[in-house]
């Protein structure tokens, strides 16, 4: 797979401080993209370096395998966690004013919008100032306005901030409709659920350094620690607990289920396979449950911070 874009070795600092030290991230196309970190580890600076706001100090940033440069500028769409709507000004005529700075005629522009603002459901917006609306309201027309002129790569940062359930679920289902009409997307958030069901790669920066990235699937089975949960209906609760003590590591478990009058936590060995203790299980009662224990990405976020 291309890589849309290749932060080769970059580093940024402000004084004595370093934001970036030596980041380099591979962002695959058509992807989407998790840029995760705990607040100040430097990933607004890199989405600045990115959109060409600030330059780095030493690294190269390469978009379709050619150096960044500001032509590239009308291939991206930046949604900022801080939203830059202009408060007094009418919410039609700023669309239009922001997306022909993106290089869309008027005519172009005013027809997309209809289309965006008729699916939103907003239309009646048109002429109110951004001082009428709700916080998520105001984020639902920077939503247009960042994705209105097709770019290729698309950065949100905490594209979910100001939204209510229902209306979280539009923009994810819009945001995945983009990736499926061939955008790149980052997505910046600490909403580790949404890095969940939307994310196929990651990169983590902690204190100005990355220290984990990858395909979110290859990291969590890193990460496994080859635990799975059971929970099993017995008529000999004390026998089958015993036989389990007796092969394997047990702990107390955390999870619950109905019906079940034996619960356990079960760390296999190296050299001991899944489907033979599920057949001890089976042989001694009604298995209820029966789950790998997979690392969640919060539980990858905290631990890897942690442990840097």
């Amino acid at each position: 797979m291309n890589n849309i874009l290749s932060i080769d070795s970059v580093s940024k600092h402000y004084g004595n401080f370093t934001a970036l030290n030596d980041v380099s991230i591979n962002i695959p196309e058509g992807s989407i993209f998790g840029l995760l970190g705990p607040n100040g580890a430097g990933k607004t600076t890199l989405i600045r370096i990115i959109n060409q706001i600030t330059q780095p100090d030493s690294g190269k940033v390469f978009f379709n395998n050619s150096e960044l440069k500001p032509s590239h500028i009308k291939n991206i769409g930046y949604l900022p966690e801080e939203r830059g709507l202009y408060p007094k000004m009418k919410i039609g005529e700023q669309a239009i004013y922001l997306a022909q700075l993106k290089g869309l005629d008027r005519s172009v522009a005013k027809s997309e919008l209809n289309k965006w603002f008729e699916k939103f459901e907003i239309s009646d917006w048109w002429d109110k100032k951004v001082t009428e609306l709700s916080k998520g309201m105001a984020q639902k027309v920077q939503f247009i306005v960042t994705v209105l002129h097709k770019p290729k790569l698309l950065i949100f940062d905490e594209p979910f901030s100001g939204f209510d359930p229902i209306n979280a679920n539009l923009i994810k289902d819009e945001i995945l409709e983009l990736r499926k009409q061939g955008a790149t997307i980052i997505f910046s958030t600490h909403r580790m659920e949404s890095v969940e069901e939307l994310c196929e790669d990651i990169a983590l920066i902690n204190k100005s350094n990355k220290i984990l990235d990858g395909k979110l699937d290859n990291i969590k089975a890193k990460f496994k620690s080859n635990t799975f949960e059971i929970a099993v209906n017995t008529s000999n609760v004390g026998h089958l607990k015993n036989q389990l003590n007796t092969l394997y590591n047990t702990s107390t478990p955390t999870f619950k289920t109905l019906g079940d009058n034996l619960r356990l936590n079960i760390n296999l060995k190296p050299t001991q396979k899944s489907n033979e203790l599920l057949k001890i299980l089976n042989d001694n009662g009604e298995v209820i449950h029966f789950k790998e224990v997979i690392p969640s990405a919060s539980e990858i976020f905290i631990n890897s911070v942690k442990n840097n």
